[in-house]
């Protein structure tokens, strides 16, 4: 009776106990960014009835979470992001207490029967969903908790307390704090969004925020080949059982290398792929000429281009009155830094200004093409030139 209590049914080692704490947690995570979050919240797969109900009640046992609540508030997120109305935007909040209490801020925008009843469409509301997961949450962590000392013995409580500390650290706290403060960015979507490592692993992909925000409706959070996305690899994996489908990833651009003019195709081509189309400009453009600029700067201007890259190609929404000063400071002083960010902001506002009719666009990039080749800035002519390669890519 007492080894039972100390070791359990099956009386794991220190070693083992670990990778099964693992395992746990990591099914955790593949139940919230799979089920929860790319198919419940943006329906960017289908799965299996059976895979579904797996999820549901291994997240009611393992972490207590409410499908409803959960899609709802992240799809509030999404539709207020980095607002007042957002139930967890560091940039309003403070990282610190996204971090601390990113948990607690789950809680009290849970408790928000607007908010559920405007973002929550779609969830589950069966039977099991009334009379068991939402009824008891706390049931399924008390169960869990009986069956980790049933299997573990007295560690039994490490390996619950680990379970139950998982998504509130790493969800709550690190992915919508980090991920909307500290991180690299592939693309410059309207909000803060940061992919925080390249290697979505420990948090299932949602490591990708930026990719993310930037195509929400993708089942696919990795964008570029050093990427990895391990939510991706098991969707595939269920795929290939029978057990889930994809319905959306990102588009990838189109390219037709033959084509040398701007017309209806390549206007399609640059809507469609604009992230991509920014990202490109951000690397084939404002890069090297901030590059050249810096090089040839003389002492007395020299200090405008310290921590001034990013301002060039940020988003306008995102910039600070202070940085705002020192990117008008800069542009105000360097004819060539001045054209390539106004050609940028041209470029954005022409797919911005949804009032045009397409021939009223197409005349628009035409125009924004002909200035560009005719700017003198050889980055920019060349940018201009791969414009009109661009192809609307179809499903």
């Amino acid at each position: 009776m007492l080894d039972f209590i100390q070791n359990g049914l099956l009386g794991l080692s220190l070693g083992e106990l670990v990778l099964v704490t693992l395992a746990m947690t990591h099914v955790t995570i593949v139940s919230v960014t799979v089920y929860l979050h790319r198919y419940s919240a943006h329906r960017a797969l289908d799965l299996h009835p059976a895979l579904k109900h797996f999820f549901r009640l291994w997240l009611w046992l393992s972490t207590g979470q409410n499908t409803l609540e959960w899609t709802a508030i992240h799809r509030k997120h999404h539709a207020k992001c980095e607002t007042e109305d957002d139930p967890h935007s560091p940039q309003v909040k403070g990282i610190k207490k996204v971090l601390r209490e990113g948990a607690e801020l789950y809680r009290e925008e849970a408790e928000n029967q607007e908010t559920l009843a405007k973002y929550g469409a779609g969830c589950p509301d069966d039977w099991l969903e009334r009379n068991v997961y939402s009824r008891f949450p706390m049931g399924g962590i008390a169960l869990m908790a009986v069956i980790d000392l049933a299997l573990f013995g007295v560690s039994g409580i490490t390996v619950w307390a680990v379970q139950m500390m998982w998504i509130p650290v790493f969800a709550a706290g690190v992915i919508n704090g980090i991920g909307h403060f500290w991180g690299y960015r592939n693309f410059e979507c309207a909000d803060a969004s940061r992919n925080i490592s390249p290697w979505g692993i420990l948090i299932g992909g949602e490591e990708l925020h930026n990719n993310h925000h930037t195509y929400p409706n993708s089942a696919k959070l990795s964008v570029r080949r050093f990427e990895f996305d391990a939510g991706w690899a098991w969707i595939r994996l269920f795929e290939i059982l029978k057990l889930a489908k994809v319905k959306k990833v990102a588009p990838k651009p189109v390219i037709d290398r033959d084509a040398k003019s701007i017309d209806l195709d390549a206007l399609r081509g640059v809507m469609q792929h604009r992230f991509q189309v920014m990202a490109n400009y951000r690397k084939s453009v404002i890069a090297p000429v901030f590059k050249q600029e810096r090089e040839r700067a003389c002492e007395a201007t020299r200090g405008l281009y310290a921590r001034a890259h990013a301002l060039l190609h940020r988003d306008v929404s995102l910039i600070k009155p202070t940085q705002q000063q020192r990117l008008a400071s800069l542009t105000d002083s360097n004819e060539t830094l001045h054209a390539i960010y106004q050609f940028r902001l041209r470029l954005q506002d022409i797919w911005s200004q949804t009032s045009r009719n397409s021939t009223e666009m197409v005349e628009a990039l035409e125009q924004w093409y002909h200035d560009a080749r005719e700017s003198g800035i050889a980055a920019l002519q060349d940018f201009a030139d791969q414009l009109t390669r661009y192809r609307h890519a179809t499903a």
